[in-house]
């Protein structure tokens, strides 16, 4: 047994035998000799949070990731005493804390465990900043898997990985490079078909080892602040993210043309270029909502101004392109450039507004405009300000949505590519250096810029998107994975990050469509695109200065087939828009790993590429050139193919053949599918009938659909429609109930029911018990049928 003394001698420090403790309403305090203190706080029956100090006494308790209006509250709560440990349990879990040394426990109610404490929580004094870096390991079970952890460029599962969180410009990054962009300190683990989650929110450089150097020891330490983590039981991995996005939070719905297929380059300039970028779009007949002016829009990079010489008259161009369907999204970085004559520039320095050194002066670094300061986005006062700055571009010239990027915070030639370290920030009244703010600057730089959009666009919905965020982000902002490359292997590695981002409560996600740098060819384009299309977010985006990358770029047959798909886009909103809802309303992720749609099937543990669209899709991308078909999973149940509608029974790996103007796309079997009329900017059609995509199957299925005006609030005041469809096949009969919620009433009148896969022929058809007409041959050579959307049953019978 090694003793304190000798763990002390190689460096770290333990909690010593606990000497008291106190139990006050939801939280318990224990009280080691050596003056650590531990307090676990029952914030549900199933969420438990632990805190440890050293020094005796906790600071301040204040998060910028845990959303204010989280659910809490506990059934039942029991704090027992016994010979060698405490225990506290509620009506989930039992929690076992050893007086000896603190180390925690947690159980389920039958006994299993959970999770448990390694060498558990300890210490090592960091001198060098004259702090402690605070370490905790758990011992890990043979077996087990790890998920999560946000937008990182490796396996989905990441047993056997060391991974490091500290928000870093990684221009080109390579597959298993670290860190990236963004910070999630958020896992999910697996084990025995029982999920957990752990969030450890800390907002230094982290760092987290599954089973990497030992190997069945999980760790995760932090380079200072607090050992502050929550624990997260399942036993479904859906429980823990859905538990985890509700403590982190959730967005507002955004437009529906939010939604929709974005284009961006670095840069489209001038105003003659970028009308002919959107015109060619309308030209071809290629559905598109947005366009993107990069920093070229800008008069020498000063953010919130407009290069005159490009764009004589921005209004009257935004207001031109916004006739023709496209929303004007615009850059907007933190660096400000350091000019006495620059309006923005003077403001902030008259009120104090830049980050500045440890030593007073305020902090200066290259990017973009040369020179610049940078707007302490901690101080609330600094986000106000910023959030005031855009009214002109929103209110006065008609953008529609921000991108805030190089917010890591990037800084230009310097070794670490960002601030140093000792720059002080307000940290919203808990003064701090950029140790401590680094990770969350660039969150809090989307927070300030989605206030300041929000308040110009009303009553329309903000868009903002972020290149850096900490967890909580996606309560602000959508994201996108970064500067990728127009390589085969980022298409891989594209796909696992939006996975990933999704069960890690980010869900408003997608990659630069055909990779950021280098120029890919029309066939890496076209796969791209035909993953792209359903990720929640749709963007291509280059640099640029490698040639064009827009969908003409390529030859015709690129152009048919990204038509082809940008149109599947356009037809699937309803469906994607549900998909948000739903996320936004239960924090159900838009995208599911295989692992997180069947956990029990241990041949999912392992899957990198499938993944479940909503809950009834299932997408396989294709991942190598030159390839006419793939080897893929199918998950257990029954799965239509959406190109051929023949039949599979899921459970194994299959080879599926495609064409190249296909990828693997398979639906549920018993879901319907909402579809719309193919529009080349969304609100650009009135249409009189929703189509129905309906995939027969023996037993039941539910489906749901969601729609409201498409913008505005006014879904929150209750005018929205909500749609529940419940399917119940039989061998020669169908009947459909529906039932509908809220005080929206749709434009349209009717729906056009497809009727997939069915096995016999239709003798009748009767609407809420009255039997109608129908002409059969027409019927049997179409497979559809027109219906009034009042209906409340309609029921096919078969010969």
């Amino acid at each position: 047994m090694i003793t304190n003394t000798e763990l002390e001698f190689k460096g770290d420090l333990y909690p010593s035998k606990i000497v008291s403790f106190e139990h006050d309403v939801d939280s318990v305090f224990f009280n080691t000799f050596n003056s650590v203190v531990l307090k676990i706080t029952v914030v549900r029956d199933s969420l438990i949070r632990f805190r440890y100090t050293t020094k005796g006494y906790f600071s301040n308790d204040f998060s910028y990731a845990i959303d204010k209006s989280h659910s809490h509250g506990y059934n039942f709560l029991e704090v027992t005493e016994e010979a060698e440990y405490y225990q506290i349990q509620t009506s989930k879990l039992k929690c076992v804390i050893q007086k000896i040394d603190m180390r925690v426990s947690i159980y389920d109610l039958n006994g299993n465990v959970l999770l448990e404490d390694e060498l558990g929580f300890h210490w090592e004094e960091s001198y060098e900043y004259g702090g402690n870096i605070v370490k905790m390991s758990k011992a890990s079970k043979d077996g087990e898997c790890f998920y999560g952890l946000g937008d990182k460029a490796t396996q989905m599962n990441l047993k056997g990985k060391r991974l490091e969180n500290f928000a870093t410009d990684q221009y080109a990054f390579q597959k298993d490079q670290e860190p990236l962009y963004k910070v999630v300190p958020f896992f999910i683990g697996l084990q025995n078909k029982q999920a957990y989650g752990i969030f450890f929110d800390n907002t230094f450089r982290t760092f987290f080892d599954f089973c990497h150097e030992r190997r069945n020891v999980t760790s995760f330490w932090a380079e200072g602040g607090e050992m502050n983590y929550y624990f997260i039981h399942g036993p479904q991995m859906e429980d823990v993210v859905t538990s985890y996005t509700d403590l982190t939070g959730k967005p507002e719905l955004p437009p529906l043309w939010a939604l929709g297929y974005h284009q961006c380059k670095w840069s489209y300039f001038p105003e003659s270029n970028v009308k002919e970028i959107t015109s060619k779009f309308r030209e071809l007949k290629i559905p598109c909502d947005a366009i993107y002016l990069d920093i070229d829009y800008m008069e020498g990079f000063r953010c919130f101004t407009w290069n005159k010489e490009y764009f004589p008259d921005p209004k009257r161009m935004v207001a031109e392109l916004a006739e023709d369907g496209f929303k004007t999204v615009v850059i907007i970085d933190p660096g400000i450039k350091i000019d006495k004559e620059y309006a923005v520039y003077k403001e902030a320095l008259e009120k104090d507004y830049f980050c500045k050194r440890a030593d007073g002066p305020y902090m200066k670094g290259k990017v973009w405009p040369g020179e610049c300061n940078f707007p302490d986005y901690t101080n609330p006062e600094v986000r106000e300000w910023w959030a005031g700055l855009f009214k002109e571009l929103i209110s006065d010239i008609g953008v529609k949505g921000v991108w805030n990027d190089m917010n890591e915070p990037a800084v230009m030639e310097v070794p670490n590519k960002t601030f140093p370290m000792d720059v002080r920030h307000d940290y919203d009244g808990n003064p701090c250096s950029h140790r401590k703010a680094h990770n969350i600057y660039g969150t809090q730089m989307a927070r300030a810029t989605y206030h300041g959009v929000k308040r110009f666009a009303y009553p329309k919905r903000p868009f903002i998107i972020t290149r850096s965020a900490y967890a909580g982000a996606q309560r602000y902002t959508s994201s996108w994975t970064g500067d990728n490359v127009a390589t085969w292997e980022h298409l891989w590695i594209a796909n696992i990050q939006v996975q990933r981002m999704s069960i890690s409560g980010m869900g408003f996600t997608g990659s630069d469509i055909g990779g950021f740098a280098e120029q890919p060819s029309g066939e890496l384009y076209t796969r791209w695109i035909q993953l792209g299309v359903f990720h929640p977010f749709c963007r291509t985006h280059s640099s640029g200065d490698h040639g064009d990358q827009e969908p003409w770029a390529f030859d015709t047959e690129v152009i048919d087939i990204t038509r082809k798909f940008v149109n599947l886009r356009y037809q699937l909103l309803p469906y994607l828009y549900t998909m948000f809802w739903q996320y936004i309303e239960e924090g159900i992720p838009m995208l599911k790993p295989l692992v997180y749609y069947d956990q029990s099937d241990i041949q999912t543990h392992y899957r990198n590429d499938e993944f479940i669209f909503g809950n009834q899709i299932l997408v396989c991308p294709i991942l190598e050139p030159n390839s006419l078909g793939r080897r893929m999973y199918i998950p257990r149940g029954q799965w239509y193919n959406y190109w051929t509608n023949s039949l599979v029974i899921g459970g194994k790996e299959i080879w599926v053949d495609t064409k190249f103007d296909e990828i693997p796309v398979f639906v549920k079997a018993g879901a319907i599918i909402p579809k719309y009329p193919v529009q080349q900017y969304v609100g650009e059609l009135e249409f009189d009938e929703l189509t129905l995509d309906l995939y027969y199957k023996e037993g039941k299925e539910k489906s749901v659909v969601y729609e409201d005006a498409q913008d505005g609030y006014d879904y929150k005041k209750g005018r929205y429609s909500f749609l529940t469809f419940r399917v119940t096949g039989k061998e020669k009969e169908l009947n459909i109930q529906l039932h509908k919620e809220g005080k929206y009433d749709t434009n349209y009148s009717k729906y056009k029911i497809n009727l997939i896969g069915f096995p016999f022929k239709v003798k009748s058809i009767e609407i809420d018990n009255e039997e109608v007409l129908f002409d059969r041959v027409k019927f049997e050579e179409d497979n559809y049928l027109i219906v009034g959307k009042e209906f409340n049953v309609l029921h096919i019978i078969g010969e």
